[in-house]
């Protein structure tokens, strides 16, 4: 017997939304962070005390570690926003090579 997919849970349309300044396609209606992690990146932000990677914990709001600027806005959760079109999600890095010390 094999598993099948139900017809609501097919992909939908593909978007363009800028990360770091790099235009990626994702899934439209993803969450930010589900995008995120598809294109690579667990380091969300940086931690401001220590300067040590942050990245999703709880995946539910609760814990803050998500947290990216969305369009100019600081502190938004990416586990609870959703794509769309053009958005632009920073993390703190400006290129997706880019290795802090």
């Amino acid at each position: 017997m094999s598993a099948r997919r139900p017809a609501s849970a097919a992909p939908g349309p593909w978007i363009v939304l800028h990360l770091d300044g790099e235009a990626v396609r994702t899934p439209a209606g993803t969450s930010v962070a589900a995008a995120l992690i598809a294109h690579g990146r667990w380091d969300f932000r940086r931690d401001a005390v220590t300067g040590q990677p942050r990245g999703p914990f709880c995946g539910m709001g609760v814990c803050m570690e998500c947290e990216v600027t969305v369009d100019g806005t600081p502190g938004r959760r990416a586990c609870l926003e959703r794509v769309r079109p053009g958005m632009r999600i920073d993390t703190g890095r400006t290129a997706p090579d880019r290795e802090d010390s």
